[in-house]
């Protein structure tokens, strides 16, 4: 091997910097949902009381112990004050007959929770009725990368259902088998 092209391979490993995307948002969009994930929908009470919540397909777990889980916001979300600020939220993953739900809670401009039964989580959070499993976290830390905000939840209690099958989200679209 010259040491012409073994310098060059050496400098372009050793890169520091990512090099620009090859591809614009909307490939990068439509590569992302290859991925089949399951539905959330994450939900937080205001300091004034106000029930917020979202439908999110970006969850992750990330420790056992501590039991870590991940989601992450877009910045211009109308609800990221109160997902800023509140100590505690629910994320419940949702059943495949919950497809209506997670259209509801993805809709702007009306009253998601209009119809919609829950309970107060042990600290405050609204827990929707009939998940397959539901997370009640304590709001961790939160890490600004790119346009969204990653949001770390420690979870302080956690329950399932074993007998329902999961909503997917896969190529933009939500499906139910």
């Amino acid at each position: 091997m010259n040491a012409f092209f073994f310098d060059h391979l050496l400098s372009v490993s050793l890169s520091t910097f990512a090099h620009p995307p090859q591809f614009s948002a909307r490939e990068f969009r439509d590569a992302l949902g290859m991925f089949a994930t399951g539905v959330t929908i994450v939900t937080a009470r205001s300091a004034t009381g106000e029930l917020v919540g979202l439908t999110a397909s970006s969850f992750n777990s990330v420790s056992l112990t501590p039991p870590l889980v991940l989601w992450s916001l877009a910045h211009q979300s109308a609800t990221m004050p109160v997902f800023s600020t509140c100590t505690h939220y629910a994320i419940h993953v949702l059943c495949a007959d919950q497809q209506a739900l997670a259209e509801r809670f993805a809709t702007r401009g009306i009253d998601r929770w209009a119809g919609v039964a829950h309970t107060p989580g042990v600290c405050g959070a609204p827990l929707i009725e009939g998940a397959l499993a539901t997370f009640e976290c304590f709001n961790r830390s939160r890490y600004d990368e790119g346009d969204h905000v990653i949001f770390v939840g420690e979870v302080e209690r956690c329950s399932h259902r074993s007998d329902a099958t999961p909503l997917l989200y896969h190529g933009g679209r939500l499906h139910q088998r």
